[in-house]
């Protein structure tokens, strides 16, 4: 074979090597963009339900498109294309109002039009008190390996969704609020983790979520990690991976 041939042939390996790459990278772009997008927990305020170290899906086609479906929210939309309106109990992730850029992910509690307000660290929805029953605690191990109970309720929604939810501390500094009147085409978020989430109570950092900003709905843990491990660190994975919430749908 001369080096011409052998030239060529590397060459057109080189060629295609690069062709499938970039096959791939943008299959995971169209993925991404349209379908699943991958998000990771930072913090504790969905406890139990979701956990600092949980890595999940959210699927991006559940309400629709916006310009916050697409990387930098650079594309042209006006509002939602194919547009389908969260449901009362969903886990969703949203830009945060106050500046359009941040994540966020926190359950769907007040639709337009809906009353919200906490009493006594019960949750009102309609001037009606949402039933909730209490559970065993949540126990959780810190880093440096003390145990903490918290106090768990199963908390159920007037269309019939349940989930689990934590009061640390009754009576605490979002235990008792005024009435929020939600506007129409916005909606009113709420974290699991009631004594520890910055959500539309705080209307000066978060507020109500307009539906322009919903971004997808969180659909299964894939993955999930102690915390204070980091994912890449596999030769802890034996250890520090939480094989029991990996297939977990939300």
């Amino acid at each position: 074979m001369s080096v011409t041939n052998e030239s060529k042939e590397q060459e057109g390996g080189l060629y295609e090597t690069i062709k499938v790459i970039a096959q791939a990278l943008l299959l995971a772009l169209v993925v991404r963009t349209f379908l699943f997008q991958p998000f990771n927990i930072p913090s504790g305020s969905m406890k139990d339900t979701l956990l600092i170290g949980d890595y999940l899906f959210v699927s991006k086609y559940s309400y629709g498109y916006s310009q916050y479906s697409f990387p930098y929210g650079l594309a042209p939309i006006s509002g939602r294309i194919w547009s389908s309106n969260p449901k009362r109990g969903d886990i969703a992730v949203f830009k945060l109002p106050t500046d359009n850029s941040t994540d966020y992910i926190k359950r769907v509690i007040g639709l337009p039009g809906d009353e919200i307000q906490v009493k006594n660290s019960r949750l009102y929805i309609n001037g009606k008190l949402v039933e909730r029953k209490r559970i065993d605690d949540f126990v959780e191990t810190t880093p440096r390996g003390t145990k903490i109970s918290i106090p768990r309720y199963v908390e159920t929604l007037p269309n019939g969704v349940s989930y689990e939810t934590l009061d640390a501390t009754p009576n605490g500094a979002l235990d008792n609020t005024g009435v929020y009147h939600v506007p129409e085409g916005h909606y009113f978020m709420m974290g699991d983790n009631r004594d520890n989430s910055q959500d539309s109570r705080v209307m000066e950092q978060v507020g109500f979520v307009p539906l322009k900003n919903f971004v997808g709905r969180a659909e299964i843990i894939f993955f999930s990690v102690q915390e204070g491990s980091a994912p890449w660190q596999f030769w802890k994975w034996p250890w520090s991976l939480r094989w029991q919430r990996f297939g977990d749908s939300l």
